[in-house]
């Protein structure tokens, strides 16, 4: 089945505000920024990926990475700064409209981020958004090999430690379904983002 977007014109046609995020994260939906118009669109695939948390995989060679590559992991220590790193080297929709809003919801404690050090230098990370129990992953980055597996892996331990239901990471791909990554309807994936976002997590 391929992914479906939903354009902003026929299913959310909101203004691009933190209250309007945070809605349309409620609804299965998020926005993405063009740096060549300037206009955030908003996007809702069909079917969803997600990672389940009971499910998730570490190969052998990561373990090893998180064990002995001399890597350090801390949360919500440099949001603004993996939203930079998330940036590098890509089609830009993590545009300065989305830096400026996500700085927001991180602080307004509703996105956080995961960062990857090494010798005191950021190497990796990733950051997304929390409606209760539920974790919407924007994006990850590494600036040296393994660094945004680190990130991930750290991040799953995170949500289990702190009682998450649902990580959802948007569109499926070769290397997260190494992870145990799995694709679910949209319908599917609103039920679980229901259900998880009444529950009442702390990151």
């Amino acid at each position: 089945m391929a992914a479906v977007d939903i354009p902003i014109e026929t299913e959310f046609d909101r203004p691009f505000t933190v209250e309007n995020v945070l809605e349309g994260y409620s609804q299965g939906i998020f926005p993405m920024g063009d740096d060549e118009d300037d206009l955030i669109y908003w996007f809702s695939p069909d079917p969803r990926a997600i990672l389940p948390l009971s499910e998730f995989h570490i190969s052998r060679s990561l373990r090893r990475a998180i064990r002995h590559g001399g890597f350090k992991v801390t949360a919500n220590r440099a949001f603004a700064d993996v939203m930079v790193g998330c940036g590098e080297g890509r089609p830009v929709w993590i545009t300065d409209r989305v830096h400026e809003l996500y700085n927001q919801l991180h602080e307004l404690d509703r996105a956080h981020s995961i960062e990857v050090w090494l010798e005191g230098r950021l190497v990796g990370g990733l950051y997304g958004v929390q409606a209760g129990g539920a974790f919407m992953a924007e994006s990850k980055f590494h600036r040296v090999s393994n660094a945004s597996k680190v990130a991930l892996a750290a991040l799953v331990e995170h949500l289990k430690l702190h009682g998450f239901l649902l990580l959802e990471v948007q569109y499926m791909t070769d290397h997260l379904s190494r992870f145990g990554a799995r694709e679910i309807s949209r319908a599917d994936y609103l039920r679980e983002l229901k259900r998880a976002s009444e529950v009442d997590c702390r990151f």
